[in-house]
C-alpha cells in the first residue's frame, strides 16, 4: 500500500504542476460551451445532439493525456524503478489510472453539469449526467492504460493509442449519451459501472503485460 500511494501522489503532483491536468478540463469546456455558438438557437436540435457531443468531448479529453502517461517514466528511468518494486506492477499501474482520475477524470465529471445544461439537458437529469461522467471517465481511463502501455515507447503515439482504445470507448459513449437522454437511466447506470469495473480490473492487468513486454 505504501507504493501505491507513493506512485499516487508522485503521478497526481505531475498531472497538476504546469496545470497539466487543466488542459484536458479546458478542452471539454470549450468543446461542449461552443457548440451552442456553433448550432444556434434550436433548442430540440441543442437537446438531440449536445448529450453525443458532450461524451466525445469527454473521451476526446481522456485521450489527450494517455500519450505521455508512461512515454515519462520510460525516459526518466521511473519505469524501470517499478519494475523493480516489490509491489505488483498491475498495483502501482492501477495507482498511475486512480491518480489521473482523480486530477482529471473527476473534474471533468464534474464539470460536466454546466456542459450538459449549455445543451439543453434536463435539469433533472444532471446529476445522472455528472454520475455517469465519473464511471465513464474510469472506463475510459481503464482502458487507456492499456494503449498508453503499448504505445510507450514509440514517439508520438498519440494517433495509435486512438486507434486502439476507441473501439473500446464505444460502449461507455453509447450508454452515456444514453443517461444524458433520460433513456433507461437506471439501467445505462448499472452497465457504465460495469464497464467501469471491467476497465479498472482488466486495464491494469493488460497494461502491466505490455510495460513487461517492452522492457524485455
Amino acid at each position: 500500500m505504501s507504493a501505491f500511494a507513493v506512485t499516487f501522489r508522485r503521478d497526481f503532483a505531475l498531472m497538476w504542476s504546469g496545470g497539466g491536468a487543466l488542459a484536458p478540463l479546458g478542452y471539454f469546456l470549450g468543446a461542449t460551451m461552443l457548440v451552442p455558438l456553433a448550432m444556434g438557437p434550436d433548442r430540440a436540435l441543442l437537446a438531440a445532439a449536445g448529450p453525443p457531443l458532450v461524451w466525445i468531448a469527454a473521451a476526446l479529453a481522456v485521450l489527450a493525456t494517455l500519450e505521455r502517461l508512461f512515454q515519462a517514466d520510460l525516459e526518466d528511468g521511473a519505469l524501470d524503478q517499478m519494475m523493480l518494486s516489490p509491489a505488483p506492477l498491475e498495483v502501482l499501474v492501477f495507482a498511475k489510472g486512480a491518480a489521473l482520475w482523480c486530477a482529471v477524470g473527476a473534474p471533468l465529471a464534474l464539470a460536466g453539469a454546466p456542459a450538459a445544461i449549455a445543451l439543453q439537458a434536463p435539469l433533472a437529469l444532471v446529476p445522472a449526467v455528472v454520475a455517469s461522467l465519473a464511471l465513464g471517465m474510469a472506463a475510459f481511463i481503464g482502458m487507456g492504460l492499456v494503449g498508453a502501455a503499448v504505445t510507450a515507447s514509440v514517439k508520438r503515439g498519440g494517433v495509435l493509442i486512438a486507434l486502439i482504445v476507441l473501439p473500446f470507448f464505444a460502449p461507455p459513449i453509447i450508454f452515456g449519451a444514453a443517461v444524458a437522454q433520460g433513456e433507461a437511466v437506471t439501467s445505462a447506470l448499472l452497465i457504465l459501472a460495469g464497464c467501469a469495473l471491467g476497465a479498472c480490473a482488466l486495464g491494469p492487468i493488460a497494461a502491466a503485460a505490455a510495460l513487461r513486454l517492452q522492457a524485455e
